[in-house]
């Protein structure tokens, strides 16, 4: 590697990490502060992290998270910075649709008052304790786990089937670990003000009915009903790799792959700011065996990964980010012949399903591609995409090719009747799979935080720390490029970066 000369006159700052985080931070600074000294770094080949489109044989076969939903101001605006408007791809509407296997087949999940009391996907007990969510009352306001939360909402059933299920799709998780307020601030704030869900809902449409809430006045979209995503799920022609490849071409050659970073060290130096000398901090950032200056450093990859770059300086930081989980998760990308399927099982029309632990089936559910984007495979073949392992089954990422596809093909039988031989196969294994915000979570961040303050210039940014998904990675990476901004204006640097903040 060649050593990266400093440009005159001006401060650096270096991300360690080109996910779509660390592309996110880059973009927000340079659009903040145009002539910042600046530079990616990622480890592998590609930038994007886990966010990868293939296009395999006429199938495409996402790696990592398959869309966005389309209420998130920040995603929007990015996406029109990289000029990506017209290449959005919504779901199709039969995608909305969304079922579950529970007692050996597969229920669709009801979203009106007349589909819930005739579902079989609850027994009429635990459809009755649901209707009485409306007389829970608040709990204290310390964290709890997503499933206590649900039991005490809508009852032990209803919440290992809807929300047990919801968060291994989600997380790939173990609702009874994983903590409400972390994973779904959204629905803690909403009990901490009005105790019932449904309360709130309730009130937030009177609200909505009588003028535009803060929610609005921000942007977002309308909240939607309890559990129900708001917005609809949106992706782009090429996939969802498209955002990733068109912001690190925004960048050009800030972006610098195969420059995996090995050492971060901390340089403290006296300088005069009258009438007093103060302490100020610089950043070496080792990668190939090179030192790279910086006065500001963002680390935008994995917690884990994260900790070994600090712990020599910040141990306990180190400690507390090495204990953020992930879950290891696989992935069956399957072609079949459209027609032959729908022979043999129907058509595919709806998003797919989730398979709540305990009902048989290893897999965690199967996303039914073509029949939520079109494009995604070849005409007349369709594109089924499974997920396994998880928190709860962290060695089926272990599995050799022939032991996953013969489980994977074994589920499909038990949970769609299909016994059809896919023509087309693409597995990809997740051993850093998706961060477990464990209960406690939240504290846990306070005192990552606080551990780092000793080292001003010095950010986390990535999925690790305030929410999993693409959505809330960029809004978080908003937020980190805000700081750096300021830290770099109060640090003495040149006054135009104080007009950034």
């Amino acid at each position: 590697m060649m050593p990266l000369p400093r440009r005159a006159g001006g401060p650096r700052v270096v991300i360690v990490g080109g996910g779509i985080a660390g592309l996110t931070v880059a973009h927000a600074l340079r659009a903040r502060v145009p002539d910042l000294d600046l530079v990616v770094l990622e480890a592998s080949d590609r930038p994007g992290g886990c966010i990868r489109s293939d296009r395999l044989d006429g199938y495409l076969c996402e790696n990592g998270p398959d869309g966005f939903l389309d209420s998130a101001p920040a995603t929007l605006a990015l996406v029109a910075d990289v000029g990506l408007s017209s290449s959005l791809r919504p779901s199709r509407d039969e995608a909305r649709r969304r079922f579950i296997f529970r007692h050996h087949r597969l229920h669709e999940v009801p979203t009106t008052a007349f589909g819930f009391a005739s579902t079989g996907l609850l027994s009429p007990a635990a459809k009755l304790r649901v209707l009485a969510e409306p007389l829970s009352s608040r709990a204290p306001g310390r964290d709890m786990s997503i499933l206590r939360f649900a039991e005490r909402h809508i009852g032990k059933e209803a919440a290992a089937v809807l929300v047990g299920s919801m968060v291994s799709g989600i997380f790939a998780g173990d609702a009874s670990q994983l903590s409400l307020r972390s994973c779904f601030p959204k629905m803690h704030e909403m009990e901490e003000q009005y105790g019932s869900l449904v309360r709130a809902f309730l009130a937030k449409r009177a609200a909505n009915k009588h003028g535009k809430t803060g929610t609005e006045e921000h942007g977002h979209a309308p909240m939607a009903a309890p559990g129900e995503p708001a917005g609809r799920l949106t992706s782009f022609d090429d996939g969802m790799e498209a955002l990733v490849r068109a912001t690190a071409a925004s960048l050009g050659a800030l972006v610098r792959t195969n420059h995996r970073v090995t050492d971060l060290r901390v340089r403290v130096s006296m300088t005069r700011s009258a009438p007093r000398l103060v302490a100020a901090r610089t950043f070496s950032v080792v990668c190939g065996g090179q030192p790279i200056e910086a006065d500001a450093v963002v680390l935008a990859g994995p917690a884990g990964k994260s900790a070994d770059l600090v712990r020599p300086f910040a141990p306990d930081a180190a400690s507390r980010l090495g204990a953020i989980e992930t879950a290891p998760l696989a992935v069956a990308c399957l072609g079949y012949d459209a027609a032959a399927l729908a022979a043999e099982r129907g058509p595919l029309n709806g998003f797919g399903f989730l398979v709540p632990r305990g009902e048989g089936p290893r897999i965690l559910g199967a996303l039914w591609e073509t029949s939520i984007y079109e494009g995604r495979a070849p005409a007349g073949k369709a594109l089924l995409r499974v997920m396994i392992g998880g928190a709860r089954d962290p060695l089926a990422v272990e599995l050799d090719d022939t032991t996953l596809v013969r489980i994977v093909r074994r589920d499909l039988e038990l949970t769609m009747r299909l016994r059809l031989r896919p023509e087309f196969v693409h597995l990809v294994r997740h051993r850093r799979g998706i961060p477990q915000y464990t209960v406690g979570h939240a504290t846990r961040l306070e005192r990552i935080e606080r551990a780092l303050a000793a080292c001003p210039g010095l950010f986390l940014a990535g999925n690790s720390y305030r929410g999993v998904s693409v959505n809330a990675c960029i809004e978080d990476a908003q937020r980190v490029a805000a700081q750096v901004v300021a830290h770099l204006a109060s640090a003495g640097q040149q006054a135009e970066y104080a007009g950034a903040v």
